[in-house]
């Protein structure tokens, strides 16, 4: 959920509000509630969805109120679950005016319609998705012989092209990967968007569809798998090309590549403390709303036993699965920013410093080539990154930065 919106407006018992579109589904004991167009989603009691009923036909909040108390029997602060409403920004005017509110979600591809897509939710592509994998695994019981190697990888006695080539298969994957999310998306009418980000010091490309919580778990699961489901498409059809052009060929060789490449983005799905796909797979079917932000506040109120347990109010299987994703998310996080300390970022620096000496006296045009390439190459990458995790994490260091002088001119 993003950030709660400041607003000036001024809500009385006498004031109408217009509330912005919003999708309800049931919730286990309450609604899932929320701006498709935002990805703000929050989950209420049902009296709240009453409510926002009697809002969304134009009473008054004190009409709103007596309504409420008199065919359900329960007494709502109405005033104050519409401040709450527009801390939210589900509500688009009160009184006539104008309320200030989170921008929506500029769509990826905005062309792209829901009925272009329809088609990818279908349960004919469902159950080709699902026979295409024993259809992989029988072809190659029967031809062995066409297991992809990591001697496919080197197709080419060129280096430079391999790289190149290489890179450009992955790329391709990878956009296959994000277009599958994004085209079953916006089959359920979310609009989805395509952008870099960080996952610890990883670079990922990720589709924000935060909107599907609106939909049904079969569609919502749907569009976790979905990008998955296309790299054991494309590792299949790979191997089937195989089959017609030769393994001993380049292009069966190159087949060969695509294949391992695209099998070898699926382990790393698996790294729930990332928040990948599989992840939100097993968010969803574990019936949690936001695993990684409970656990993150399940994880602070042990390191501060003064405070509440975040986890307590939860149901059960809510709390349960909470708890159990704590020490994956710390031993997890814990292992990769460890790799990342002792080998990532000693050979980027170790790269760049190598780079550097390269335009020392005395180095050949050659070196210099390859310093230079290396400089573009590494600088370029660790530049994304830092732009997507500013992106991401950068107000939130600048409220920090602008509270500390504060405190120091006190």
């Amino acid at each position: 959920m993003r950030r709660p919106v400041v607003t000036t407006a001024s809500v009385s018992t006498t004031s109408r509000v217009r509330l912005y579109p919003l999708r309800m589904r049931p919730d286990g004991d309450g609604w899932c509630v929320g701006r498709i167009e935002t990805g703000d989603f929050v989950v209420v009691p049902a009296i709240a969805v009453v409510a926002l009923r009697l809002l969304g036909t134009g009473l008054s909040i004190e009409d709103v109120a007596e309504r409420l108390r008199e065919e359900h029997g329960q007494e709502v602060n109405v005033v104050s679950f519409v401040d709450n409403l527009i801390d939210l920004g589900y509500i688009a005017e009160v009184d006539g005016r104008p309320v200030p509110g989170p921008a929506p979600i500029r769509p990826t591809w905005p062309w792209l319609r829901p009925e272009h897509v329809r088609w990818a939710l279908s349960p004919a592509v469902a159950a080709v998705v699902l026979v295409l994998p024993l259809a992989g695994l029988a072809l190659l019981a029967l031809y062995p012989h066409l297991v992809p190697t990591y001697r496919d990888l080197l197709w080419s006695p060129h280096g430079s092209l391999v790289l190149a080539g290489n890179a450009a298969i992955c790329w391709s994957i990878i956009f296959l990967h994000e277009l599958a999310h994004l085209a079953t998306a916006r089959a359920a009418d979310v609009p989805g968007r395509v952008s870099l980000g960080t996952r610890l010091q990883f670079l990922a490309v990720q589709t924000d569809v935060s909107g599907i919580w609106a939909a049904p778990r079969r569609i919502r699961v749907t569009v976790y798998v979905a990008g998955m489901a296309v790299n054991l498409g494309v590792a299949v059809v790979a191997v089937a090309g195989r089959l017609v052009v030769g393994t001993h060929t380049t292009a069966g060789q190159i087949l060969g590549a695509t294949a391992l490449l695209s099998i070898l983005m699926l382990p790393p799905q698996l790294l729930l403390f990332m928040r990948t796909d599989v992840y939100f797979v097993v968010q969803d079917l574990a019936g949690c709303h936001n695993l990684y932000g409970d656990a993150v506040g399940y994880i602070r109120y042990l390191l501060r036993r003064g405070a509440s347990d975040p986890t307590a109010a939860m149901p059960g299987r809510e709390r349960r699965a909470v708890r159990a994703y704590v020490p994956v998310l710390v031993v997890g996080t814990a292992l990769c920013l460890l790799f990342a300390a002792t080998v990532t970022v000693p050979t980027a620096v170790t790269l760049f410093a190598r780079a550097v000496s390269a335009f020392g006296d005395g180095a050949s045009a050659g070196a210099r080539l390859d310093g230079a390439a290396t400089l573009l190459i590494v600088g370029g990458v660790w530049t994304l990154w830092c732009r997507a995790w500013w992106r991401r994490h950068g107000p939130r260091v600048a409220a920090w930065l602008a509270r500390s002088r504060r405190q120091e001119r006190r």
